[in-house]
């Protein structure tokens, strides 16, 4: 069965293209199963699994006080594994195949304002040199495009046209697109190519962003220094690449951009997706809604 979890871990980092961080999560939620199986029913053999055993499985996390949120997350790592299973036929069916995830009350993940966004852009102040012309980059490029932090990541010089204002991003499943570069930021990418060129040495020559030492970024440090930089500008809770994401949909639905078009930048599979946006421009309107009608005003 080891070697099943090695294939397996093997697949989703190759063919599924996953980061190492998601990879490391599904292969330990399903080590944890694996754990719990061999406890309860004294069974080590992943194939031969029914939904009883795995309902089981969910009873006790549930027991244990783990969120119904973390549990789907678990759920859908096993999900992810009998469909590997399926796929090189070594099971005929999933043994969730009906399964129905539990329920979770949903967040509203709250955008910065515009005013945020200028304050972190125009007025504090970044180092000196390459980091701080990088580090503005970043934040501008998240802002504008609205490319997910991996996307960024990964993004190569070769992917970059400066001449017509576009670069090209592997995202999800492997699917490119064409996101739109606006004159305003092609300055700023001349300004980190320059400074880039000065790199004493460049172990990563292939990729765009790079690190002092010349390595290309990883996920921790692209998300440490967003939320070093709102730190100075915003009070919310949660300051990430991820909301700044989430920043550029609701701020280009608030302004006019209609939800298809939204949805092809960020590079989702359907609306539903990106709808969700769409809460946070509701409740944009309702506050312009509140603040103009004549009826509100007695």
């Amino acid at each position: 069965m080891q070697n099943f979890k090695d294939s397996y871990r093997d697949y989703l980092q190759k063919e599924k293209n996953y980061s190492l961080h998601t990879v490391t999560a599904y292969y330990n939620d399903l080590s944890d199963f694996e754990e719990f199986l061999k406890k309860e029913f004294d069974q080590d053999n992943l194939e031969e699994v029914n939904y009883s055993q795995i309902r089981s499985w969910i009873v006790s996390l549930v027991d244990v006080g783990i969120s119904n949120t973390s549990v789907n997350r678990k759920v859908s790592s096993l999900k992810s594994f009998y469909k590997f299973l399926l796929k090189i036929k070594q099971i005929e069916s999933s043994p969730l195949l009906k399964h129905k995830a539990l329920k979770t009350p949903k967040k509203l993940q709250i955008p910065f304002s515009e005013k945020e966004l200028d304050n972190v852009l125009n007025q504090i102040k970044y180092p000196e040199g390459f980091e701080g012309i990088r580090d503005k980059l970043i934040i501008d490029l998240f802002y504008t495009t609205g490319i997910r932090r991996t996307e960024l990541i990964h993004l190569k010089i070769s992917n970059i046209d400066l001449s017509k204002g576009t670069l090209k991003v592997l995202g999800k499943r492997n699917k490119e697109r064409i996101l739109p570069v606006l004159p305003i930021i092609q300055n700023q990418f001349n300004l980190y190519f320059s400074e880039r060129n000065k790199l004493e040495q460049v172990r990563d020559p292939d990729f765009f962003f790079l690190t002092l030492k010349g390595v290309k970024l990883n996920d921790s440090l692209v998300y440490r220094l967003i939320n070093m930089y709102f730190s100075h500008v915003s009070e919310k809770v949660k300051k990430s690449p991820h909301i700044l994401r989430h920043t550029f949909a609701t701020h280009m639905l608030n302004n006019g951009a209609d939800l298809n078009s939204v949805k092809e930048l960020l590079g989702h599979s359907s609306l539903a997706s990106t709808q969700i946006y769409t809460h946070s421009s509701l409740a944009e309107l309702k506050k312009v809604y509140g603040d103009a009608h004549p009826r509100n005003q007695k």
